[in-house]
């Protein structure tokens, strides 16, 4: 099978979706990949790396992207949708329910689409986003916490306080991947967290991993409401693997925050979690709303992109090599949980809960692919 890797042109997206590593492994199943010159250079992989590795190097994408499987890391950007064709299989995160342009573009495409955010593991769970959201969680009390300084609208909290002044009210919502991370760094740095979610299970074992360093309370609108309100920082670190993000925090919820106060919304790949909240960028990470800073950077694991790129690859190399194997039909009759990537086929909604926020016609991945 013929592989590209393309250069990410999102904004300050520095990940690769392939490390000379990767290439190696493909190449010596017999696979040909094309890599686009610099495509990994920020995150020290060169092009002479790629080359060494069995990989061609081109410098204009669409030589890339006439390879069989696309395999990136972020969903395509608006100038890369005419580069895909029929049939194509493109290996990446899609994030498709919050972005209907996006969505279109590739039913109009009619590429197959395996999504990284929704290919799960046998015994439950979701393998290719686990280590993003790791990342993601372990970063949003430090963007947090910069946030929450005056030079950036914040209200001057320092999140671990000091000796005589009380640290950060710190609210976490949702004990998954990120969230469990999320505590992780707060309550490290010094802040009075408290970490929300609906399962009684889930916070039992997060007191037990955190003691009474982490506070825990059942999520519902009501705790929300009351918790967010006395919120220095507020988390959302909620996710339903394809569909949106459920909206918890409304804007009358602001309007009883304290001025400066901040909202790191990690869910923003799904449309946050958030009324009020918007996609955002590294290069203009917040902006204010009802006197609330928000930051919903969607790919906020590209801030560290070389750990972020390491721990990726290492997660999808072997169902990329499945892919090229098999081929696309019979890698996923033979793999469930890869089966649950495919969001997209031949111009079909293929993900039940994507057909379902977005008003779609819903297609059985397996009839569709036969």
């Amino acid at each position: 099978m013929h592989i590209g890797v393309p250069r990410e042109i999102k904004d300050h997206e520095y990940r690769v979706g392939l490390t000379p590593f990767g290439v190696q492994a493909l190449a010596g199943a017999g696979h040909r990949i094309t890599v686009q010159c610099g495509a990994g250079t920020r995150v020290g992989f060169t092009d002479d790396h790629y080359r060494a590795a069995g990989a061609r190097t081109a410098s204009d994408p669409r030589e890339v992207y006439a390879a069989e499987m696309v395999v990136k890391v972020k969903e395509l950007q608006p100038a890369e949708f005419s580069l895909t064709r029929p049939g194509q299989i493109l290996f990446c995160y899609h994030h498709f329910a919050p972005d209907p342009v996006l969505l279109q573009a590739m039913l109009d495409a009619g590429a197959s689409c395996v999504a990284y955010e929704t290919v799960s593991a046998a015994g439950g769970g979701l393998p290719l986003l686990v280590p993003m959201s790791q990342i993601a969680g372990r970063l949003a009390p430090q963007v947090g916490a910069w946030a929450l300084q005056m030079a950036n609208g914040g209200s001057g909290v320092l999140l671990g306080g000091v000796p005589g002044v009380a640290p950060a009210k710190v609210v976490i919502i949702g004990g998954g991947t990120v969230g469990a991370n999320a505590a992780r760094i707060a309550v490290g740095m010094g802040a009075d967290a408290i970490l929300l979610d609906r399962s009684a299970a889930r916070l039992a074992h997060l007191e037990e991993v955190f003691g009474a360093r982490l506070k825990t309370a059942i999520s519902n609108e009501q705790s929300v409401m009351s918790l967010v309100r006395d919120a220095d920082l507020v988390i959302g670190a909620v996710l339903i693997p394809g569909k949106l993000a459920p909206r918890l925090i409304k804007r009358d919820d602001l309007k009883q925050m304290r001025p400066g106060s901040v909202i790191v919304d990690v869910a923003i790949d799904q449309g946050g979690i958030c009324e009020t909240s918007r996609a955002t960028s590294h290069s203009s990470p917040v902006y204010t709303e009802e006197g609330i800073v928000h930051y919903c950077v969607p790919n906020m694991p590209a801030a560290v992109a070389r750990t972020a790129t390491l721990a990726l690859t290492q997660a999808t190399l072997p169902y990329a090599v499945e892919l090229a194997n098999k081929g696309l039909a019979r890698a996923l009759a033979g793999n469930a949980g890869l089966l649950e990537g495919l969001q997209l086929h031949a111009g079909r909604v293929t993900h039940a809960g994507l057909a379902q926020d977005t008003g779609r016609a819903f297609v059985d991945p397996l009839q569709a692919l036969t």
